[in-house]
């Protein structure tokens, strides 16, 4: 295993922050141990959720071995991580694009094997990634002197990648039994980091963020970015290491893709952007698509904007869909802060066929009223949000993975500094507002959509002629990357 911590694309590491690096690792290793000798059984399932949809197979590691073989000439896994909803959205939308390309998507979750070092480090890693977003919505204070730095500066740099490396020689172990010759796209960098550690041959980085950090690094990896804006101060490692000038990456390890978007959303993007359109002209509610994140954070502008569209509501202007993920207290905590939201609300809760045949249903059919939707299962609570997509016109969201969904955006206030350029960059190409940081702002934005036509059209125009300029094609291209590592 080489130590990727020690020199990032020929930038020397200080000795200072490799013995941090290491540091790091032995600390994880102490705490969780050091399962780098285990033999990890593999075995292969159906995903209960996405097999139907996307032809998901999920792959299992230390749960027995398997009777389905692996398909190691079409086969492609998605390697991911649940920390917040972005990366599992994201993996998501390559799986739909490997499906749609005639390939066989392996969903490989590294936050799922209980019994490995592996997930017990990322799942720590998460715990507190978590808190830290839900705190930094209430203590402006956290938020400014400590979040938004640590979102912004501290993961832009290479001591940071430096220490990340190091403890992901900790997640190669999961790796062991899978096919090396079988292409991984990591739509998290631990991922792609890990299957570069266990020797997997033909890795994709597939980096979510606009803001150029070093955090996403996976040497060994081509990397993808979903942005033009973005190339160069990844290429050049800008800032990475204060003011110095660094090495760049090498020529052909960083590639722009375009967004990483869903085939079912695509394939139906022009024809989506249509009916948004006539329900506006025909004075029909306009639908609101409000979604939480995997944090739980927002909930006090959730209820803000609730508040605001509930008059609306009942005057049939608005329709509202409320996706809180997997997080059902959310859901509680709305109703005992609005004593009307629940009589005025449709429950979809944990009826994964029901909420199915409602997003069914809205596409080409009439929708009043709010609906509210909850599942306890993660794919679930994830999928829920593309599925009410289609039939949503504005999708109410901070500026995430989702900024760059095919469909007007609300941008709220940003969780982190580096999802700013999320919202900055869908304000250049026209399919979202800028961030709306701040309630009284969020609600002008909300009256705007509603009390006239020009921005809502000129959007979803914007949407259509993105997509003619193959803009949301990222997910394909990355894919088609990915499998052409092979040969």
């Amino acid at each position: 295993m080489t130590d990727k911590s020690a020199m990032i694309f020929g930038n020397p590491i200080s000795k200072k922050a490799q013995k941090n690096a290491a540091r790091s690792k032995r600390k994880f290793a102490r705490k969780f141990g050091d399962d780098s000798a285990a033999d990890y059984s593999v075995k292969i399932v159906e995903n209960a959720c996405l097999q139907k949809p996307l032809g998901v197979y999920d792959i299992r590691v230390d749960e027995g071995k398997s009777d389905i073989p692996f398909d190691t000439e079409k086969g492609i896994i998605v390697g991911n991580i649940r920390m917040g909803f972005g990366h599992y959205r994201i993996s998501m939308a390559m799986a739909s694009a490997a499906h749609a390309l005639g390939f066989t998507p392996y969903w490989m979750d590294l936050n799922s094997y209980r019994n490995t070092t592996c997930t017990k480090v990322i799942s720590a890693q998460n715990d507190l990634y978590s808190m830290g977003s839900r705190l930094s919505q209430k203590s402006k204070l956290f938020n400014k002197k400590y979040w938004e730095p640590l979102n912004y500066e501290g993961f832009r740099q290479l001591t940071y990648n430096a220490g990340d490396q190091k403890n992901a020689e900790l997640m190669a172990p999961v790796f062991r039994n899978i096919p090396k010759e079988i292409p991984v796209i990591g739509t998290h960098v631990w991922p792609a980091q890990a299957a570069i550690h266990a020797g997997m041959q033909h890795v994709v980085n597939a980096i979510p963020d606009n803001w150029p950090m070093a955090l996403h690094f996976a040497e060994g990896a081509i990397h993808t970015i979903q942005t033009r804006q973005s190339y160069m101060g990844y290429r050049i490692l800008n800032g990475m290491q204060g003011k110095d000038v660094l090495k760049p990456m090498p020529e052909g390890s960083l590639v722009y893709t375009g967004h990483y978007i869903d085939h079912e959303l695509v394939a139906n993007l022009e024809t989506d952007c249509d009916a948004r359109l006539a329900r506006k002209n025909d004075g029909k509610p306009m639908r609101f698509l409000l979604t939480i994140g995997g944090a739980g954070a927002q909930r006090e502008l959730f209820a803000a904007v609730i508040k605001h569209l509930l008059p609306l509501i009942k005057e049939k202007k608005a329709a509202l869909y409320v996706n809180v993920g997997d997080y059902r207290k959310v859901w509680d905590v709305l109703c005992k802060g609005n004593k009307e939201l629940a009589g005025l609300s449709t429950t979809h809760f944990n009826n994964w066929e029901n909420t199915n045949s409602f997003a069914e249903m809205a596409i080409d059919g009439d929708v009043e009223g709010i609906h509210a939707f909850w599942h306890e299962n993660i794919f679930e609570a994830v999928y829920c949000t593309n599925l009410l997509m289609r039939s949503a016109d504005v999708l109410v969201t901070k500026p995430s993975e989702l900024a760059f969904y095919p469909i007007p955006k609300l941008f709220l206030k940003r969780i982190g500094g580096h999802e700013k350029w999320g919202a900055i960059h869908s304000a250049e190409v026209g399919d979202g507002t800028l961030e709306c940081e701040d309630v009284p702002h969020t609600l002008q934005m909300l009256d705007m959509f509603l009390g006239e036509s020009e921005m809502f059209t000129q959007m979803c125009q914007c949407v259509k002629d993105n997509h003619k300029a193959g803009l949301y094609n990222g997910a394909y291209e990355v894919v088609k990357l990915a499998m052409s590592m092979k040969s």
